[in-house]
């Protein structure tokens, strides 16, 4: 077994629960600089960046981002995440996979006991059959409630965040105490579910029932020792709030002003949207041909493609 993964093993196990919040930075709303929160709906839809985009094009040439990368002599950094500390790699992942949504996890242990959690490692898996993913780390001792919960029952609820509750969800990451009511810190409310025993969360616009469809185990692939357990779990009921619907029954995203993660302690919610059709091979055929005609003769392009 190589020596440096074994060490680093020990030292993540020993040290990754006391210095989980020791190590995270100071909440950046604690400065008076900062405006108030503004509670006016934020989404608005605007047109895309680049509207005369043609096919082969790449990226935008006009945009003050793409000006700035272009004149960016610092180059790129890379990373080896086998040689980082565990939590230098959480904090890379999280904060470049972003925005993440955040699912509140309610589930019962056998016993009748209610649990509830948040969760940014969420995401939707499919919808035929319907399904959504969340994981855990089987290092954390408040995620391992939930896990527990789920394996031996095969039934939870995800609850989305929206702002008018989003510290309350955020009271629910605290390292209290097992015997803590997670519910009564947080001060939400429970909704009762129709296909699950447990309940989904009444100040939610968007809430699911679901049970387990399949669990696995994910191992460190040097130690072989498991540290995230990811589930699937199968949507049997959708409940989602008649004021965020849409006229054709989808969701209002200014109406239920989603918040999601973006790495360390902070929150993000969605500003501008834009429409972008997924385009039609009869509508950038043409595009694709006279971009290609200017790639005649290099490596890797054959004439049959600009044909």
């Amino acid at each position: 077994m190589p020596f440096l993964p074994r060490i680093q093993h020990h030292l993540f196990k020993n040290t990754f629960t006391a210095r989980r919040f020791a190590t995270r930075p100071k909440p950046e709303h604690q400065s008076k600089d900062l405006p108030d929160f503004d509670p006016a709906p934020s989404f608005r839809l605007t047109m895309p960046p680049n509207p005369k985009w043609e096919p082969c094009q790449g990226a935008s040439h006009n945009t003050e981002l793409d000006k700035a990368w272009a004149h960016d002599v610092r180059g790129v950094k890379t990373w080896n995440p086998v040689l980082l500390p565990s939590r230098r790699v959480y904090s890379l992942l999280t904060s470049a996979v972003v925005p993440r949504p955040i699912a509140l996890l309610s589930t019962v242990s056998t016993k009748g006991r209610p649990n509830l959690s948040m969760s940014s490692y969420f995401s939707l898996v499919a919808h035929n059959p319907p399904l959504l993913s969340i994981s855990f780390a089987v290092t954390s001792q408040k995620t391992e409630e939930t896990r527990a919960n789920i394996m031996a029952t095969k039934e939870f609820t995800v609850s989305l965040v929206s702002e008018p509750f989003v510290e309350a969800a955020n009271a629910i990451s605290t390292d209290a105490p097992e015997h803590v009511d997670m519910w009564a810190l947080s001060g939400l409310t429970m909704a009762g579910s129709s296909d699950v025993r447990p309940a989904w969360v009444k100040e939610s616009g968007v809430g699911f029932e679901c049970k387990l469809y399949h669990a696995f185990d994910i191992p460190e692939p040097e130690m072989g020792t498991v540290t995230q357990t990811m589930m699937l779990g199968l949507i049997r009921r959708i409940h989602v709030r008649r004021s965020v619907l849409g006229e054709d029954d989808t969701i209002d995203l200014a109406r239920l002003r989603a918040v999601s993660r973006v790495g360390g302690s902070r929150y993000a919610r969605i500003g501008q949207g834009f429409d972008l059709r997924r385009p039609n091979w009869s509508g950038v055929k043409e595009g694709y041909r006279r971009g290609r005609k200017g790639d005649r003769g290099r490596v890797g392009v054959a004439d049959s493609e600009v044909e």
